[in-house]
């Protein structure tokens, strides 16, 4: 495995060195770095003419200039990268610092929750074939697929921010839009439940009375404004949570019947609550985010050895949901942490939903206000990147795990009397993400450069900003500092994909 992986390194490398060769090139031809000061009046037009060739190196070939630049990214693997300055002089390492932070945050969030909602989604349309949901979600699917990201992004900044920021100023819902949403709802959820027209009545029934119910509440309690705060919704709000996912994870991985499974789950959400109460000063008020990753790391640790303590023969299905509970717990903590401040939030920003601009300017607030502000920001660009994946993502998995439920081991499987969830869960869905491994290395490297048209509308200043105002102004360095960035994701991204097909399939390892 190390050799294998040496040798994709290597390769990787050799096919950067030629594309970053010709990338630059290709830079240097795209126009006249000087134009805009051949067409100016000024005075020291001459002076300022030959500042920006001695600043750029205008006077020396381009293979000069790639060279220099090339030994500045080799200064990198001492941890003392020069990767030179643009025309106005600004260092490009500190550019690329803030510019990539920025547009990783908004990729990476809008990658795992497309690979989250896309493979569940996927699976369900599988084992519900030629139903009505799964026409209903190849419909949307191709639509979300064909979708200009230019348009949908005009359509989420009209319906997601302005007429959001219009009705949250004085939220009340209408009783006739309360009965469409929960009929909407109710039709959604018997269509993902299947089964006999009795159980879909039942379960369409039943999640149509709950939403309007929840809806009807809370539009008459002003919920959507100020929400409950406090320690007693809070508890509830996480108790609730975990066990519904130690119970849910439970039943997909190991089944209900393995107590052990379920009482590792189980303990980890209990254990969650009771930290959270002990912990709740720090978590209310930390001195920096990194306390919080600090106590994310310890509480995973926490997990992983509750449930090989109580896994028994079951030890890995054990760890595992029990490491799951405790992600979906941390997000649910976050989750109690934004409706406890959203009141206050909004007391200091009237309209929550920006159309432009990754925080707002002079924002001050405590931690959580700021995080929302932060959130808000970031909400209607993810929006649209997880969209656009998550509909290839559903039809990849539907396509591999049909592909899998039709192989023969699948079929002596489901012969030897094993339940379909075991089938499932065991057998089809670990072979049928192989593919999707492949197609999630490239979609994340091809995400930061598809920001690019998403960073520009929404106002955002990531890699796709750098990479226009360098192509812009025929400045090579910062273009060269986006395939860096774009490069490097590719790299890493396939080689963990290589590492994930061992894990996934043990006959790749040989």
């Amino acid at each position: 495995m190390l050799r294998f992986t040496l040798r994709r390194v290597g390769i990787s490398l050799l096919v950067m060195l030629g594309a970053s060769a010709l990338l630059f090139w290709l830079v240097t031809l795209s126009g006249d770095p000087l134009a805009d000061l051949r067409e100016s009046n000024a005075e020291n037009r001459a002076t300022l003419m030959n500042a920006r060739i001695e600043t750029m190196d205008l006077d020396v070939p381009w293979w000069t200039r790639y060279g220099s630049w090339l030994l500045g990214v080799g200064r990198c693997f001492a941890l003392s990268c020069d990767l030179g300055t643009t025309r106005n002089g600004v260092d490009v390492v500190q550019l690329m610092g803030n510019a990539a932070v920025t547009t990783l945050r908004l990729v990476v969030l809008s990658t795992l929750l497309a690979i989250v909602v896309g493979v569940a989604v996927g699976i369900l349309t599988a084992i519900r074939q030629y139903s009505g949901f799964d026409y209903a979600v190849t419909l949307l699917a191709f639509l979300f697929f064909s979708l200009p990201v230019f348009w949908a992004a005009v359509l989420l900044k009209e319906y997601g921010a302005i007429r959001f920021n219009n009705w949250i100023a004085d939220p009340d819902i209408s009783p006739l839009t309360i009965v469409l949403v929960g009929l909407g709802g109710g039709l959604l959820l018997q269509a993902i439940v299947g089964g006999t027209l009795r159980r879909r009545l039942l379960t369409g029934g039943g999640g149509a009375l709950y939403v309007v119910t929840t809806l009807a509440v809370f539009s008459a309690n002003g919920w959507f404004r100020e929400p409950p705060a406090g320690v007693v919704p809070a508890t509830g709000l996480l108790l609730v949570g975990g066990v519904a996912c130690a119970v849910l994870m439970t039943a997909l991985v190991s089944g209900l019947a393995n107590k052990r499974v379920l009482a590792a789950s189980l303990t980890t959400a209990v254990v969650g609550v009771v930290a959270t109460l002990v912990l709740r000063d720090v978590i209310d008020d930390p001195s920096h985010p990194i306390v919080l990753l600090g106590l994310g790391a310890l509480w995973a640790g926490v997990a992983l050895v509750i449930g090989r303590l109580m896994g028994g023969y079951s030890r890995k299905q054990a760890m595992l949901v029990s490491f799951v509970t405790a992600t979906v717990f941390a997000v649910l903590v976050g989750a109690s942490k934004v409706v406890e401040y959203w009141g206050s939030y909004l007391a200091l920003q009237a309209r929550p939903i920006s159309t432009i601009g990754a925080s707002t300017p002079g924002f001050v607030g405590t931690f959580w206000e700021d995080a929302i502000d932060k959130g808000t920001q970031l909400l209607l660009p993810t929006i649209l990147l997880t969209l656009i994946s998550v509909a290839s993502y559903s039809r990849y998995t539907r396509s591999s795990m049909l592909d899998v439920l039709e192989q023969d081991y699948v079929r002596t499987a489901r012969s030897k009397g094993l339940s379909e969830r075991t089938v499932i869960t065991r057998h089809a869905f670990r072979n049928a993400l192989i593919p999707i491994t492949t197609i999630v290395a490239f979609d994340f490297a091809g995400l930061i450069g598809g920001a690019v048209i998403t960073e520009q509308v929404f106002g955002w200043k990531g890699m796709g900003e750098l990479f226009k105002t360098g192509l812009t102004q025929v400045d090579p360095v910062p273009v060269m500092a986006f395939f860096l960035v774009t490069g490097s994701a590719a790299i890493l991204m396939n080689l963990l994909a290589d590492i994930a097909y061992g894990f996934l399939d043990p006959r790749i390892r040989r």
